[in-house]
């Protein structure tokens, strides 16, 4: 079968670098206050310590990884330390392939990508095309209708829709993906992709993307529970003006921040995301509400909402949100939720069944 991908591109003409910031999207401001001497020497201090941040992790994966399983084993606290503190952006690509699980699953599959892309059909191939557009448009990679960007992006989800056709394709999805693509290979990528949604290391993501998107109910439901316990008075704030987390928190778990968050925010949230798990996004949506409290708290309904969808530049520092972040304990209630969720689901699954008889 002939060979399914979007049309070919016409080059167009390159961005002026300084209308990109350092991850390749378009700038929003591109004002003089960039170049301050202020500015200078804070960036003069970030790549003095990137360097020695990187010499610490090359020295800690290895070449190409070769070292990376054994050190976990031996010093998983300085892993998470480190990488807690942000994974150096010209690794984080391997690094993300090493803690996902990922690596290991595409030496285990050879050649299979190439065969979903190139051989096999999808029911999803005119949702991927129509949604691709809205994918990061405003990145310089993403930005150019059929261009490499895109194409790779409709690759990735069309062979992802074609490996697991129960979930197929939905639209979040595309944000992953295109996270992903920023820092890896179409076939890392959909490797990666596969080890989220199938669950290679942590829980599988699938339940995110399946009709009713059962796992997105269960997360909104225990986070609710979660604002209650860390958070009492605004959550009954949120009762009285009848707030819940559906409508605000959806794309949280959905995208893991990617879809409206700061890139660079995302990106060290995805850092300890992979590592750590989905717990990491109950936590940074907790130290957001935490952060905002006093003001949130005194809120009506629909500044209330507004506010929710928008935070204040100040929270969305990752070195003021993340520590708080860390700082909340919630693994272990984490778990006890879960098991009352399925319990509780399976009640009302035999309450159904006896309806039905």
């Amino acid at each position: 079968m002939e060979k399914k991908r979007i049309d070919d591109y016409e080059p167009g003409p390159l961005p002026s670098p300084r209308a990109l910031d350092r991850f390749g999207f378009f700038k929003q401001d591109v004002s003089a206050s960039d170049s301050s001497v202020k500015n200078r020497s804070a960036y003069e201090y970030e790549r003095i310590r990137g360097e020695r941040s990187v010499r610490k992790w090359r020295k800690m994966i290895g070449v190409g990884g070769s070292d990376w399983k054994h050190y976990v084993r031996r010093k998983p606290h300085v892993v998470k330390r480190r990488i807690r503190k942000g994974i150096p952006d010209c690794l984080r690509g391997l690094v993300w392939q090493l803690i996902s699980g990922s690596r290991d699953l595409l030496l285990m599959n050879p050649g299979v990508y190439e065969q979903l892309v190139i051989y096999e059909t999808s029911t999803s191939e005119l949702d991927i095309i129509r949604d691709i557009s809205r994918t990061f448009p405003s990145h310089v990679f993403f930005r150019q209708r059929h261009g490499p960007g895109q194409r790779s992006l409709y690759n990735v989800l069309k062979a992802y829709s074609v490996f697991d056709r129960n979930v197929g394709y939905v639209q979040g999805m595309g944000f992953l993906a295109g996270l992903l693509l920023l820092y890896m290979s179409e076939e890392d990528a959909f490797w990666l992709l596969v080890a989220l949604l199938k669950g290679a290391v942590h829980a599988p993501m699938e339940g995110l993307y399946l009709a009713g998107l059962p796992l997105v109910q269960q997360y909104l439901s225990q986070f609710e529970q979660l604002v209650r316990e860390h958070l009492p008075k605004l959550g009954e704030h949120f009762s009285e003006e009848m707030i819940n987390p559906s409508m605000y928190a959806s794309q949280w778990f959905i995208t893991v921040f990617s879809y409206s968050f700061p890139f660079h925010l995302a990106l060290r949230i995805w850092d300890v995301f992979l590592y750590e798990g989905v717990k990491i996004v109950f936590k940074v949506g907790l130290a957001l509400l935490m952060y905002c409290h006093d003001d949130l708290v005194k809120l009506p309904f629909e500044k209330l909402l507004h506010a929710l969808k928008n935070f204040p530049e100040d929270a969305m520092n990752p070195d003021t949100i993340l520590p708080l972040a860390y700082s909340i304990k919630i693994s272990k209630r984490l778990e006890e939720l879960t098991q009352e969720y399925e319990k509780n689901g399976k009640v009302v699954q035999s309450e159904e069944h006896l309806e039905k008889h």
